[in-house]
């Protein structure tokens, strides 16, 4: 046999192992190992094809760690089986030069075939990893009362639609506490995955508290504090987590209620149940960002930043790196809170069009890394394997956009019942698979909503265009 034989025989054994050992006369070896290897690929096809949601159960300790297992074991038995082959094939009979030659070539082929089940080992655990450092397994007494009730046949206990709280943070080393700058709520279908996303401005005044809670006890008109010694304002929205975080005497002791209470305060608000929610560290969003390589987006017009103004972000089609997609999204200089908002929202559809699975493969371990290390959730670790499934529905389905922002409210005098009407009608569209409509007065009416502004204040009613829209609207043509 020549040395492009035996090196032929040997590529075909790492695709087809057996074939080595037939081509040797070793006819049984051959056989035996042509028929686990046919047994193994049938039933993975066997798994995948009966397992209900595959992708939900590869999130799941259990499945992470048998695949783990099965990688590495695979990884050294197909090495063994390569320098097995190799034998068989009886390379000694090539002269001196063929042996050399066809024994590093063969070498290097039985490292290869080790490299795929080392990087799937890797993918793998690293996942796992991850995963269980971001998200939880609570006990029954600390599940959150929201969250749904899940039973084998219905794992969203009967719920039609799936409600997250979307928050940005600012924590920072020279900061204490956390403000929450950006909160959106995301109203998810569990059937169609259609989504609503609902933006709430940081600076909406007069908060109101679910009746009956601690907080809505020691603010019964509304959220309002003295102003601060420099004349800013801590009784805004982005400020109830860190005010019920400080004040643990309200609760009875009970420390960090703070995101608890912003998920009571925002679903009374809206009119809705909030299941969970995820922080991100808003500068840490950056280093996602550079994980997947940058973004792309159409700035429509100059973004200064800094303290100076020493910065900026020019207009037009560019590729923004973490740092610089973060001044874009959140600069207020020559702006105010609702371009800013538009900004997030644009940045955060250009990652949702961007981050697509091949990015995400390549660049796995840097988006892991970036990942745990800015996420804060109360999602349970088990919910994953449904919450999946549902985040594949959403990258395809329709995503509709509603900023609660001037003219349609107004943040000084806000307009409860109005905020609630409209976030009502926006559910019903969506359930409904149509373009949500012009807010009327009877859809702002429509269910009793949280207690009206305060005597003397002016009412924002509004009636003008549709407030719903697509998440990228507005954006410049997001790419």
């Amino acid at each position: 046999m020549s040395m492009g034989a035996v090196l032929g025989w040997l590529v075909l054994a790492a695709v087809a192992p057996g074939a080595a050992h037939l081509r040797a006369g070793r006819r049984r070896t051959g056989l035996v190992l042509l028929g686990c290897y046919a047994a193994g690929l049938l039933a993975l096809l066997a798994i995948g094809l009966t397992t209900d949601n595959l992708l939900g159960s590869l999130t799941e300790d259990s499945w992470l760690t048998a695949i783990v297992i099965g990688a590495v074991v695979l990884g050294l038995a197909w090495f063994a089986l390569i320098v097995h082959s190799f034998a068989v094939l009886r390379p000694g009979r090539l002269p001196q030069n063929g042996q050399i030659v066809s024994g590093v070539l063969a070498g290097l082929l039985a490292v290869a075939v080790v490299v795929p089940f080392g990087w799937v080992a890797n993918f793998v655990w690293t996942s796992q990893k991850t995963l269980n450092d971001i998200f939880q397994n609570p006990s029954d007494d600390e599940t959150p009362a929201a969250a749904p009730a899940e039973s084998p046949d219905d794992p969203w206990g009967g719920q039609r639609r799936v409600n997250i709280l979307l928050l940005g943070g600012d924590a920072d080393d020279n900061r204490t506490g956390v403000r929450t700058d950006s909160m959106n709520l995301a109203s998810i279908d569990v059937q169609s995955g259609n989504t609503v996303l609902f933006s709430l401005p940081r600076n909406l005044e007069d908060v109101r508290f679910r009746p009956g809670t601690p907080m809505a006890q020691r603010f019964p008109n509304g959220f309002s504090l003295p102003p601060d010694a420099g004349g800013g304002s801590s009784d805004l929205l982005n400020s109830v987590w860190e005010y019920a975080d400080g004040h643990p005497e309200l609760f009875g002791g009970k420390q960090h209620q703070g995101a608890k209470v912003l998920m009571d305060t925002i679903g009374y608000t809206l009119g809705v149940k909030v299941d969970w929610y995820a922080l991100v560290n808003m500068w840490g969003f950056a280093r996602l960002i550079d994980a997947i390589g940058g973004v792309t987006i159409n700035v429509e017009k100059d973004v200064v930043f800094g303290k100076y103004n020493e910065g900026l972000v020019k207009a037009g089609t560019r590729k923004l790196k973490g740092a610089d997609a973060m001044w874009y999204a959140r600069s207020r200089t020559y702006s105010d809170d609702f371009t800013r908002m538009r900004r997030q929202r644009c940045v955060l559809g250009a990652i949702l069009d961007q981050a697509d699975p091949a990015t995400v493969l390549t660049r796995f371990n840097q988006i892991a890394v970036a990942a745990k290390e800015l996420i804060r959730t109360d999602i349970p670790r088990r919910m994953l394997k449904n919450l999946v499934p549902l985040a594949l529905k959403v990258k395809d389905a329709k995503v509709s956009s509603v900023q609660f922002v001037p003219p349609l409210i107004n943040t000084g005098y806000p307009d409860w019942e109005k905020i609630r009407g409209i976030a009502d009608k926006a559910l019903r569209d969506a359930a409904a698979k149509r373009p949500a409509v012009a807010a009327t007065a009877s859809a702002q009416a429509a269910s009793p909503g949280p207690s009206q502004k305060k005597p003397g204040k002016k009412s924002a009613k509004q009636s003008g265009d549709d407030p719903a829209t697509g998440l990228t609207e507005g954006c410049g043509g997001a790419l």
